[in-house]
């Protein structure tokens, strides 16, 4: 069948995990690849509460608008935009998991009518990776053997354990740090003087942004300045569009 990629839900039996035999004195491998899906919905919610949030005081400020009006603007935007996180990552990632759910279900049917083209496919794939046709037929049937789902899982769809859809991880993760990225600028706001708002909350907010960038490239395990200067540079774009709206016409946007 035709190759989809995508991940292996919870509820789907997990494909075969191979360990390779170590040195006594190896140093640890410390691979980061497990951490792709919390930390992807937690590096985007806690990036849009803090520019979202911080735009959207800076732009009730550029307004006139007085401190209630702000804070009111800025509340609002943090408890609509955490649940709004929330919804979206669910439903997103659950269309994912019922994605991978109808793939491992054909796949089922497949391999049940018909095991041995479903048995070629797999030699097919091994060959195109290197091996010669008589050892990739043999990995093929050993595998097929042992766990004949969770191989072409792994080796056909590219379904994952450590990429796999949790909509409710994502979920959480998602409106946790969307709610605290969203409250920082909104305590910015609340403490400096009205008149500086915009000044302040736009300076603090680069630099939560920047420091956001730092630690999800750390732990990631990317490079940090990069990371630091992608995320400040739209941030600042976001805050100052949206200051230049709230200026030129004067109402609460």
């Amino acid at each position: 069948m035709r190759n989809r990629r995508g991940s292996l839900h919870n509820s789907i039996e997990r494909p075969i995990q191979y360990q390779m035999p170590r040195h006594p004195l190896a140093p640890p491998e410390r691979h980061r690849g497990e951490r792709i899906g919390w930390l992807r919905a937690a590096v985007l919610g806690a990036n849009d509460g803090i520019v979202s949030t911080a735009s959207l005081l800076v732009g009730v400020a550029a307004a006139e608008s007085n401190r209630s009006n702000v804070l009111v603007a800025g509340v609002a935007g943090l408890v609509a935009g955490a649940m709004s996180m929330a919804a979206g990552e669910y439903v997103s990632v659950s269309s994912q998991a019922d994605t991978e759910r109808a793939d491992l279900d054909l796949e089922k049917r497949e391999l049940a009518s018909m095991p041995e083209l479903e048995l070629r496919e797999l030699q097919k794939i091994y060959i195109e990776r290197g091996l010669d046709e008589a050892t990739a037929m043999e990995v093929a049937k050993q595998l097929t053997h042992h766990d004949a789902l969770g191989a072409h899982a792994r080796d056909e769809l590219g379904f994952s354990e450590i990429t796999s859809a949790r909509p409710i991880q994502a979920a959480l993760a998602s409106a946790v740090t969307f709610s605290v990225g969203a409250a920082l600028p909104l305590v910015t706001a609340a403490l400096v003087p009205i008149g500086k708002v915009i000044v302040l909350v736009s300076a603090l907010s680069l630099v939560f942004l920047a420091a956001l960038g730092a630690l999800a490239a750390w732990a990631g395990g990317a490079n940090r300045w990069r990371a630091a200067l992608r995320v400040t540079f739209w941030g600042a774009i976001a805050m100052a569009l949206t200051a230049f709206i709230g200026k030129l016409f004067g109402t609460v946007v």
